[in-house]
């Protein structure tokens, strides 16, 4: 068994444990707070609004608010996991032993994958019984699920590094991440927007994520998936890129 499956192995298995104990928190509450989101929109909205074609309203809703579980969480996962070890002091302990910058970045990302996933797939489980959905198109569905969630694991290591107190990454969080995932379309189609914010929806990369995931579904698009795709892809290589070299430089990890 070489080093990197050792050191990998062992760092992922670390941070699945590390959520899995608190299932409750970590699990458990964003399902139960998708469920309201489904019970509030999609009672209010059913039947009165339609963003695609022969789609009801809650059925449009469901992928949004299982792809926003799985943005969130996958996240989470990784930013809270390493802002702890920074402010408790033993992050020294995955510094010390001899995981490559790879590893390390890869440990935490398919945790925060298997955390973004398994909060999906419980959304998907409890909002499917109130709409009717189809699978048009499920590699699709699995690609922009795999994607996304590593896409906001790899940002979660980023601002983890950044943040220095949980304040920081609150900030972060806050006035970043859900202003970008709300507004990327998770309860409406951008082509219901007015021209000015079409506009600005298509400088969101998490639009893309939520459109292509919700076209597995529908087979329905506010633009191509092969367009989502090239563009999500891009931008996980680049916040991978930036995440490899602050754990290279060590930047605010070693003082």
């Amino acid at each position: 068994m070489n080093t990197f499956s050792v050191g990998f192995r062992t760092l992922f298995f670390k941070e699945i444990l590390r959520f899995w104990k608190v299932a409750t928190q970590t699990i458990a509450a964003p399902v139960v707070s998708a469920m309201l989101y489904l019970l509030i929109f999609g009672h209010v909205l059913d039947g009165r609004v339609e963003m695609l074609d022969g789609v009801s309203y809650t059925s449009f809703l469901v992928p949004g608010l299982v792809m926003m579980s799985v943005l969130q969480n996958a996240f989470a996962n990784s930013s809270s996991s390493l802002i702890q070890s920074k402010i408790t002091g033993n992050l020294v302990f995955i510094l010390l032993p001899p995981l490559s910058h790879v590893e390390i970045l890869s440990a935490y990302v398919v945790a925060s994958i298997v955390r973004g996933l398994a909060v999906g797939f419980g959304v998907f489980v409890i909002t499917a019984w109130f709409a009717h959905l189809s699978f048009v198109a499920p590699l699709w569905i699995v690609v922009f699920a795999l994607l996304g969630a590593g896409i906001l694991g790899t940002l979660g290591v980023i601002a983890g590094i950044w943040a220095e107190k949980f304040d920081q990454l609150a900030a972060f969080q806050n006035f970043l991440i859900t202003p970008a995932t709300f507004l990327a379309g998770v309860f409406y189609s951008i082509k219901k927007l007015p021209p000015f914010w079409l506009a600005v929806s298509h400088f969101n990369p998490f639009f893309y994520m939520i459109d292509g995931f919700r076209y597995g579904f529908f087979g329905q698009s506010d633009v191509s998936p092969w367009t989502s795709l090239a563009i999500v892809a891009v931008f996980f290589v680049a916040l991978a890129a930036i995440a490899i070299n602050l754990l290279r430089r060590g930047y605010k990890l070693r003082h």
